[in-house]
């Protein structure tokens, strides 16, 4: 079990950057055109998890490093500009 607080991305739901796995109600899914299917194994469930953390942490440093030059903030992810 995953010890993530709510406000984590991990608790969200959402599209993992530009991949086809997307988080919905605390599973991973692969989606593709014709449909959807969870994932159910354990180590790349984990995988998923541990990436998604990597990223948001990602955005999270950019975000610091925008506000302390004084540019402009990262979009946030999954929104379209």
């Amino acid at each position: 079990m995953s010890s993530h607080s709510p406000s984590s991305p991990l608790a969200r739901s959402g599209r993992l950057a530009r991949s086809p796995a997307v988080r919905r109600d605390g599973q991973w899914w692969l989606v593709a055109g014709p449909g959807s299917v969870v994932t159910t194994d354990p180590m790349f469930t984990g995988e998923l998890d541990r990436f998604a953390a990597a990223m948001a942490d990602a955005d999270r440093a950019v975000a610091a490093l925008r506000s302390e030059q004084g540019g402009p903030p990262a979009p946030r992810p999954g929104r379209q500009r």
